[in-house]
């Protein structure tokens, strides 16, 4: 990873608007090595071609246990940051869940829920390509915060493939989020709903995410979710 992260300050700007970039997470180098392994099919345990679903166009492929020790090192890394938010957002919410300090204690609960199947994922796109607006919830425990980092650089490797986010608003018409990122940065978001501070106090928006269609070229991500699957 490069120079640490303010994160105070996406802290704050994820309790303002929902979501927050993280600017530099990765360095051109960790870009690469991870970008590399998508071919690597020992590395993953399972590939899902999105058309062959209707979940859009473009392959992901979720790693298997162990993950690649830099994937493993910056998911932890990551939910460090975001747990006191997470506890936050529960707060407010009124909910009576609370997230432990470390992602190994988190994983534990979901693992006794019977949540077992590591998560982490890469994703590719190439020429007219999609996702779908979508959530990942996968079990009954679930972290409230999910990351996805570009391994790509627009206009040089890719055209198009922006990150949306649509939020859907109470007695309000959704609102669509288009974040643009650099190679390396990561974004932020909630995994389905946050707490938006209103006149009376704090309301639920709801979050889906998705990314447009690829003009041109290879667009790859890493996605980070902090819970597992069943």
């Amino acid at each position: 990873m490069t120079s640490a992260p303010r994160w105070n300050t996406i802290a704050d700007e994820l309790g303002t608007r929902g979501f927050a970039v993280v600017p530099s997470l990765l360095d051109a180098g960790a870009c690469g090595d991870v970008r590399e392994r998508f071919d690597d099919d020992d590395a993953f345990r399972n590939t899902i071609v999105m058309e062959r679903l209707g979940y859009g166009r473009g392959v992901y492929r979720y790693f298997r246990y162990p993950l690649p020790s830099l994937v493993e090192r910056v998911r932890d890394d990551v939910y460090t940051q975001l747990m006191p938010v997470a506890n936050a957002w529960a707060e407010a919410l009124g909910g009576s869940d609370r997230y432990p300090a470390t992602l190994a204690d988190f994983l534990a609960r979901c693992h006794a829920s019977g949540q077992t199947r590591p998560t982490p994922l890469l994703l590719r796109y190439r020429a007219g390509d999609h996702n779908a607006l979508h959530q990942d919830v996968y079990g009954d425990v679930a972290f409230p915060l999910q990351a996805t980092v570009l391994l790509s650089e627009p206009r040089s490797d890719f055209e198009g493939g922006e990150f949306v986010l649509v939020e859907q608003r109470p007695r309000k018409q959704s609102l669509a989020h288009v974040v643009p990122l650099r190679r390396g940065d990561a974004v932020v978001f909630p995994n389905s709903i946050r707490p938006a501070r209103g006149a009376r106090g704090f309301f639920r928006t709801t979050f889906r995410h998705g990314v447009g269609e690829v003009r041109a070229g290879e667009r790859v991500t890493l996605g980070l979710i902090f819970h597992d699957a069943r």
